[in-house]
């Protein structure tokens, strides 16, 4: 069974829906409850209101994700925003020579989605003319580690002495602050670690672009510190959660600096949506999609999600796909307050790397699993394999086959075989890896979590978990810091 969409993205479900799997007797008893999501979807498109949501302070907070495909006046992704953005890729292309992305959650794990889909692993090493005059990229505040942050520095200072040795100028250096509040520990410890750093060198130039709350009357610590330098600003908006924010300028301001296709991935999620707003289930991606994974876990047991892209620059979708599941659906009460711990495990795994490494465990382990494939049909760089050992009988039958095919030949032998011992897999399956097709993806799961939190009456937008350590690890820092 499949679902594909005009573009040919296809949802298939064969391996998750039949005898022995989650059955038609099975969604016809949740028809009632998918009714009443579907109508939920629609109220949040409408209002943002999502029932019995709240902000993390207890007050009413409204969920706009839905809005950021729509680039319209008035909404979060306006002309005027689109705008400033490619003012922003003006503004680095030939002439900043690095930017430092610095954030945490989905400030980071997006960024790198679009970072990794744009550019790949090997983006620093090209030249000036190979990135098109684009910068080089480096991630850092995603963790508070004084080894790779002094490395981050050391590099920096060495790019810098050969700027100046050869080209007779500064390094422009651009840093990309990204913490809504601005008292992000992580991030904001690294930013002024490195910050201080790169302006110490004589041989750096440093240029800050903060993205962080738009409130210009109430202004946040690192909203009110670009006032005071002058940096310019993006926003964290209101309304989107950081699992979220991948479609609105957080993740947009570093797609900026890369060159990546910012109108096709919202296209993408915009078109995702519009197939999502039909009320049929068997045409309707991220609701088909839901109900399949909210049965197979309550009903079935399968409440271990391992996300499993085929190709190594998908993994960090796959990383970013972890928080999402987490936090929208890791919940200890549902909606009216009663204890139901809720939630699937989300599991990072990548073809055909861990059908070394884990596939033992999917195929014979407990029966706890759903494996989610996701394939690309048309590589843009294909390489054929090639008949350099023809004695070699092992070597030479698989020489002729693209590295494409090959893979794909892979991934189908783990679904079959998963399938032949009762272990539930799907398939996103895209025609080409693109910034188009990347926002169908990303935009069908982001509903999708939607979706499931209406089904098991939880709420999908808060992470009241997260703050409890937050409200220990204050007191604790001022603790040691008086003890200094």
């Amino acid at each position: 069974m499949s679902l594909k969409l005009k573009s040919g993205f296809a949802f298939d479900y064969d391996n998750l829906y039949g005898e022995g799997k989650v059955t038609e007797a099975d969604i016809k008893t949740l028809a009632d409850d998918l009714k009443k999501a579907h109508e939920a979807m629609k109220v949040m498109r409408e209002t943002g209101v999502i029932r019995e949501h709240l902000s993390k302070d207890g007050t009413p907070e409204k969920v706009l994700f839905s809005q950021l495909p729509y680039v319209e006046e008035g909404h979060l992704n306006s002309p005027a925003s689109l705008a400033r953005l490619k003012e922003l890729t003006e503004h680095v292309k030939g002439h900043t020579d690095a930017v430092v992305s610095l954030g945490i959650g989905g400030s980071f794990l997006g960024n790198k989605v679009l970072f990794d889909v744009e550019c790949g692993a090997y983006w620093n090493e090209k030249t000036e003319e190979e990135r098109q005059g684009f910068p080089k990229v480096y991630f850092s505040g995603n963790n508070i580690d004084p080894r790779a942050t002094s490395d981050l520095i050391r590099t920096l200072g060495n790019q810098a002495k050969t700027a100046q040795s050869h080209k007779k100028r500064k390094l422009r250096v651009l840093l990309l602050v990204i913490s809504k509040s601005g008292g992000t520990l992580d991030t904001m410890s690294n930013f002024m670690v490195v910050y201080k750093a790169l302006r110490e060198d004589a041989n750096i130039e440093v240029e800050v672009v903060a993205v962080t709350d738009p409130n210009e009357a109430q202004p946040t610590l690192l909203k009110k510190l670009a006032q005071e330098k002058g940096w310019k600003t993006f926003a964290v908006p209101d309304g989107v959660g950081g699992r979220f924010s991948i479609f609105s300028e957080v993740g947009l301001s570093l797609a900026a600096c890369i060159g990546f296709d910012i109108q096709a991935f919202l296209d993408g999620a915009k078109a995702m949506d519009e197939a999502c707003q039909t009320d049929d289930v068997r045409q309707n991606p991220a609701m088909l999609n839901a109900a399949l994974k909210f049965i197979a876990a309550e009903k079935y047991g399968r409440d271990i999600e391992v996300m499993m892209p085929y190709g190594d620059y998908l993994k960090s979708v796959s990383e970013w796909y972890i928080q999402l599941l987490a936090e929208s659906l890791g919940k200890q009460f549902n909606k009216e307050g009663a204890e139901v711990c809720y939630g699937r495990t989300p599991v990072v795994a990548v073809g055909t790397t861990d059908m070394h490494a884990q596939t033992q465990q999917h195929q014979e382990g407990k029966l706890n699993k759903i494996v989610q494939f996701i394939r690309i049909e048309k590589w843009a760089d294909d390489c054929v394999i090639p008949n350099e050992f023809p004695e070699v009988k092992k070597l030479a039958d698989i020489s002729g086959l693209t590295m494409g095919e090959a893979l794909e030949v892979a991934r189908r032998s783990n679904a079959d075989a998963l399938a032949s011992n009762q272990r539930f897999n799907a398939l996103f399956s895209l025609p080409e890896l693109n910034a188009y097709h990347l926002g169908e993806l990303l935009y069908l799961l982001a509903l999708s979590v939607a979706y499931e939190g209406e089904l098991a009456d939880v709420d999908a937008f808060n992470q009241p978990g997260v703050e409890s350590y937050k409200r220990i690890m204050g007191p604790m820092l001022q603790e040691l810091k008086a003890k200094k």
